[in-house]
């Protein structure tokens, strides 16, 4: 038997031999046991108790080991009173053993009637043994159970005691209140039994089986107005999300009615989705006349990445609408019981919980626990005892609470709708509930589950339920609830026949009200860039700013260096990637554009080349130039977030839903380590406008280049992306200078457009010596799309090169040490929307070109050549690609190898030549030389590779 109570381990005979020699010597015995005795013998002198079970002249021992024993009673409700709760509507509790009975706590029945002091310890004053056991069993067995001892801080554990033990965990409802509760029942269960009947056979994930949910989140709203929430922000999978859509967020029914017959969507929205994924927002009035917003995000298939979302739009709505204050906002994420215990991110969400740069003041978690995942049974589910128990990462309380029984539900969410506001960290609720069919309408549960589902089938409704306990107690008669019910439905006619007399199913862009004034892309918005320069003396002073150390910090000698580098590239005229970037930040900061940069390494930047954030010497402290650049300038955040992407690019992404305004960038560590957060990539980035009509500006560097460093930190999969670009549902961009990084950032939050913005980042060019630009191409012009060579007699060139990122500076080392003017290399900075005007343009300089290449460091069934080469489809030149040879591997492990792929790569463009005119290179003017094309093709590092394997 655990024994929980501070003095749990110890033995009796041993306490009784120290009160003893307490008794005779008080200073014979430590500090804190002669404090205990003290107390004990204050308590034994001010409330005498008369013994019945033990005779009157027992030994103090045995007096003190029942109070012990009773205490230690009290400890395992608290501990374990959640394994024997009457919770499971449908299935039969498992058994847990050692149980609660008294006989486990040298306790008798003797001893019920016994009266303890350890009765107050549970608020009733001293009581006997009966009435303490019956309070602790109403408090933690019956519809509620309570997982909480692990949270940490005496306050927080004393509020949820008093709260429970002072209530027993049972609600008190007048007659109205009963009322109420039933209406929004009666809604719940009658919506259901609508759409099943009038849409037969078609799926909507309903929520039949926990329908208390809705009266519940009524009542959540309705306190949280009370305390002070201005807004709900709701993230949730489909299984239920039609019924939360109507009755919480007041969606009209005849909206969603037409949703389930409609045949197109109203006009910007391209190609829309399932009912059950779609957002909303509106703002409803509490009963006591308040006005509190509400927001259901959407969301994709892929349960839970929706938590993630969730976060990052409460963070943004707190950081910018509510001025920091945590509880005017609360994020509300419903789970089910699989995907709540099976998937990572919800872990990954959870973490970020309580980090500085993520939280949100504690989301309430609830979970829509059917006791199944899609076919599989919860045992085979998880290895933990309950779904719920990521909360115990956080130390963040639980309540298991019987979905059947509605007034214990309301009073746990209300519960935990006031330790959110007292505490501001997480609450979970586990609704133990079913699923009245399988995973949708048309699914047969009884091939998995035929003994729950036989139970399940005889079942009564919540709603039923519910009516049946407000006839008994005389609320109700059987004919006032048949009339309640019967009115519901005439409603629910009349809301369907007005779906009718409307043609398009409408999709409410989420949070379109934050974009007023932005519209959706089109075509012409990417055949050039705004002009996005700032006055040069502004550049020159923003310098200053972002460069200057106060006087009164000390910092690491190394940092004093760094910052008097960027002085000398301003003085030099030669601002290197880092300038550019903090300059473009700091240059929107000081017009009004807040800039929150996220990700792994963020501060000081994976390649140690941004420092936005100086840890002052001997300190834990942080000193962050772009916050002091002028009193009136927007926030600037950065943060290092937890080692996760697919949960840090979700939130980011909700971020910049939330705030259109700002800058919001998630970095990658290597930029092919996006591919942990694919769903995210997949589901929002690339579709949410098409599905959803969501406009977002996010900004995604993603660090990539071939530097010899292996596999997993070279590539960032430029491929993928472009494979999901159609629509301009995306910018994809490899930029190759500070200035055009520098103009392609403000160009981002200038434009009255908002679209996702993938920049394929470098590492090697942060500090090469030619990738530098002038204060002048910062101050002047726009974000260049395609960047042609200057350095060529255009009429003599023969070989147009075409490349993207970081190879274009090997290609130009070898051109220039060749004198190759006959040779033009032609950068494409944005590969979508591609720019076809501009490389038209540049096609047309080059009449006499015989040979037009793509030239990449990927191999080539990766990178942007498979892509290109579909751009170059309609174009009058024949594109031929050099890249490395196809492989399942973006790159090879070896630097020598890298080195011998790079060289090939580099000396296929500047080939030797072997005729007899004997030029530095060839020309393509012989036989010979006109054969390049099929050289291009050769890969003979790894030919002759091959063929010595082979032998």
């Amino acid at each position: 038997m655990d024994k929980f109570s501070f003095l749990g381990n110890s033995e009796i005979e041993y306490i009784d031999e120290l009160y003893q020699s307490y008794k005779n010597d008080p200073e014979s015995v430590e500090e804190s046991w002669r404090t205990f005795f003290q107390g004990f013998d204050f308590a034994s002198a001010k409330f005498p108790v008369k013994q019945t079970s033990v005779s009157d002249n027992a030994p103090a021992s045995e007096s003190m080991s029942k109070e012990f024993n009773v205490m230690n009673l009290i400890q395992a409700y608290r501990q374990r009173g959640h394994l024997f709760t009457k919770t499971n509507p449908v299935r039969t509790r498992r058994k847990y053993f050692p149980t609660l009975d008294i006989e486990n706590f040298d306790l008798s029945e003797s001893d019920l009637e016994t009266v303890f002091h350890a009765g107050k310890e549970i608020g009733i004053g001293v009581a006997k043994l009966k009435d303490i056991v019956a309070h602790l069993q109403e408090t933690y067995c019956k519809s509620i159970g309570a997982e909480y001892v692990f949270v940490r801080h005496p306050q927080m554990l004393r509020w949820l005691q008093k709260k429970m033990e002072s209530s027993k965990n049972t609600p008190q409802f007048t007659e109205e209140q009963r009322k109420h509760i039933y209406y929004h029942l009666k809604m719940a269960v009658g919506f259901e039994n609508y759409i099943h009947k009038k849409f037969v056979g078609q799926k909507r994930f309903s929520l039949e089986g926990a329908e208390t949910l809705i009266p519940a989140l009524d009542a959540m709203i309705e306190r949280g107005a009370e305390l002070g929430v201005q807004e709900f922000i709701f993230g949730m999978a489909h299984r239920g999300r039609l019924n939360i859509l109507a009755n919480i967020l007041e969606k009209p029914y005849e909206n969603i009615f037409k949703e389930f017959v409609g045949e197109e969507f109203e006009e910007d929205i391209a190609l829309g989705d399932v009912k059950y994924h779609l957002g909303y927002g509106n703002t409803v009035k509490t009963d006591d006349g308040s006005e509190v917003k509400l927001h259901l995000a959407p969301n994709p298939s892929h349960l839970e990445t929706v938590g993630a979302v969730v976060q990052g739009i409460s963070r943004s709505k707190i950081d910018n609408d509510y001025s920091g204050d945590q509880d005017k906002l609360v994020p509300v994420v419903i789970h089910g019981d699989a995907a709540i215990a099976g998937q990572g991110i919800v872990y990954e969400t959870v973490q970020m919980s309580q980090l500085k740069g993520y939280k949100t003041g504690g989301t309430i978690h609830l979970v829509i626990n059917n006791q199944v995942g899609f076919t599989t049974n919860y045992l085979d589910a998880r290895s933990s005892t309950y779904c719920t128990d990521v909360a115990k990462v956080t130390r963040s309380p639980v309540f298991h609470v019987n979905g059947d029984d509605v007034e214990a539900l309301i009073f746990t969410i209300k519960l935990a709708m006031e330790y959110r506001q007292e505490f501001n960290t997480d609450v979970f609720i586990d609704i133990l509930s079913y699923r009245k069919y399988g995973h949708n309408e048309g699914d047969e549960p009884r091939f998995t589950q035929p003994i729950l589902y036989k139970e399940i089938a005889k079942h009564k409704n919540p709603r039923d339920l519910y009516a049946n306990h407000l006839i008994e107690k005389g609320v109700y008669t059987p004919s006032e609830i048949k009339d309640i019910n019967t009115n519901y439905n005439k409603l629910l006619d009349h809301k369907f026949e007005l779906s009718k007399t409307f043609d398009k199913v409408i999709i409410q862009p989420f949070l379109d009200n934050y974009y007023e004034g932005i519209r959706y892309s089109c075509d012409s918005d990417f055949e050039s860039s705004p002009e996005t320069g700032v006055n040069k003396k502004s550049l020159l002073n923003l310098a200053d700013k972002i460069t200057h150390l106060p006087d009164d910090l000390h910092f690491f000698k190394k940092i004093g260096k760094l910052m008097s580098d960027r002085k000398n590239m301003v003085t030099n005229d030669r601002m290197d990637w880092a300038m550019g970037e903090l300059l473009a930040y700091s240059s929107l900061l000081s017009e009004g554009n807040s800039v929150r940069i996220s990700g792994q390494d963020s501060e000081r930047g994976t390649f140690s080349h941004r420092h936005a954030a100086l840890v002052i010497e001997e300190t834990d402290k942080k000193y962050f130039p772009l916050k002091n650049i002028d009193k009136d300038q927007a926030p600037f955040h950065v943060y290092n977030s937890s080692l996760s992407e697919y949960g840090v690019l979700g939130y980011e992404y909700g971020y910049a839903m939330a705030h259109p305004s700002g800058l919001t960038i998630w970095e990658a560590q290597f930029g092919d380590f996006h591919n942990v957060a694919q769903a995210v990539i997949d589901q929002y980035i690339s579709a949410a406008e098409d599905k959803w009509g969501i406009k977002n500006g996010l900004v995604m560097y993603l660090p990539h280049g071939y530097e010899g460093q292996g596999a997993e930190h070279s590539s960032a999969r430029m491929e993928r992306f472009l494979t999901l670009c159609a629509n301009n549902n995306m910018q994809i961009t490899n930029p190759t200078t500070p200035a055009n990084l520098f103009h392609m950032l403000r160009r981002q939050v200038k434009r009255e457009i908002r679209v996702p913005l993938i920049c394929f980042s470098p590492k090697s060019l942060l500090r090469h010596p030619a990738c530098m630009s002038s204060m002048d191409e910062l101050a002047k012009g726009h974000f260049q799309e395609a960047i042609d060579d200057d350095n060529v007699i255009a009429e003599e060139v023969r070989r147009v090169v075409f490349c993207s990122g970081k190879i274009y500076y090997d290609l130009l080392a070898q051109k220039e040490k060749l004198n190759a003017q006959d040779i033009a290399l032609v950068r494409i900075e944005q590969l979508y929307p591609f720019p076809h005007k501009q490389v038209d343009q540049i096609l047309e300089r080059y009449p006499n070109a015989i040979l037009h290449l793509w030239v990449q460091e990927e191999p080539e069934n990766m990178g942007a050549w498979q892509f290109v080469n579909y751009e170059f489809k309609y174009k009058d030149v024949k594109l031929v690609p050099v890249a490395r040879q196809a492989s399942g591997s973006p790159a090879t492990g070896l630097a020598k190898i890298h080195m011998l792929g790079q060289n090939e790569i580099i000396n296929k463009v500047f080939r030797k030549c072997d005729c007899d005119r004997k030029l530095k290179y060839c020309g393509l003017q012989c036989v010979e030389g006109s054969s390049h094309e099929e050289i291009l093709q050769t890969h003979e590092y790894f030919e002759e590779k091959k063929s010595k394997l082979l032998m």
